[in-house]
């Protein structure tokens, strides 16, 4: 199963790479440089088709409960002054995706979508540590009764160049389910209450509408 981002590059790349496999077919005729051209062709349609791929998840429902938006290592755990919503401390925990990660974004929590903005940005690298503040980034806040309010921040990286971000102001949150794309990038902050109970270690792997980051 792919996701509807990846729909037109997937069409893209496998109509490329039918013309060219058909151009090297014909014109090279050295068997093993051709194999060599083949089999390249071969795994970057590989590459693409598992990079838009977007597996079902069984997100067990928990108003009390935070699950990573996304999958990748948990790369930070820390006590910091978030200043574009709270404007005070919270925790954060920020996840890293590879490229070979799934790259879907997830609601952390069911709820309201109470904020959500876009902000245009640099493409530092992801474990930059203005990265948060500097990069093309998405900023979401969901509140429920039950846990209040959590902010997850897309982030750019050196590669990403379009993040994609369906969280709208007022619309209901179901969590686990999609929120958003970020393209060939690549990192997800969330600030979470000081009282919360981090669920995980650095390095840890992560999956994204599954694992549990942070618990009531």
């Amino acid at each position: 199963m792919f996701h509807k981002e990846g729909y037109k590059i997937i069409s893209i790349t496998f109509l490329l790479i039918a013309i060219l496999a058909v151009i090297v077919d014909k014109f090279i005729v050295n068997n093993w440089l051709n194999y060599l051209l083949l089999v390249t062709l071969f795994v970057f349609l590989i590459l693409i088709l598992q990079f838009f791929r977007n597996p079902k998840r069984h997100t067990v429902l928990d108003d009390k409960t935070v699950v990573s938006p996304v999958d990748g290592k948990v790369v930070v755990i820390e006590e910091v002054f978030e200043p574009e919503y709270f404007k005070e401390k919270r925790l954060q925990v920020s996840v890293f995706m590879s490229p070979i990660n799934v790259h879907v974004t997830r609601y952390p929590i069911s709820g309201k979508v109470a904020y959500s903005k876009y902000h245009p940005g640099k493409y530092l690298v992801a474990w930059h540590p203005k990265s948060s503040t500097e990069n093309e980034r998405t900023t979401v806040v969901v509140e429920n009764q039950s846990y209040g309010k959590v902010l997850y921040r897309q982030i750019a990286g050196a590669l990403a160049k379009r993040i994609v971000n369906y969280a709208k102001e007022d619309a209901v949150a179901e969590q686990g389910t999609d929120s958003g794309f970020i393209k060939f990038g690549s990192r997800v902050d969330l600030y979470l209450p000081l009282d919360t109970n981090i669920k995980v270690s650095l390095n840890q792997k992560v999956k994204g509408g599954e694992s549990v980051i942070a618990q009531l």
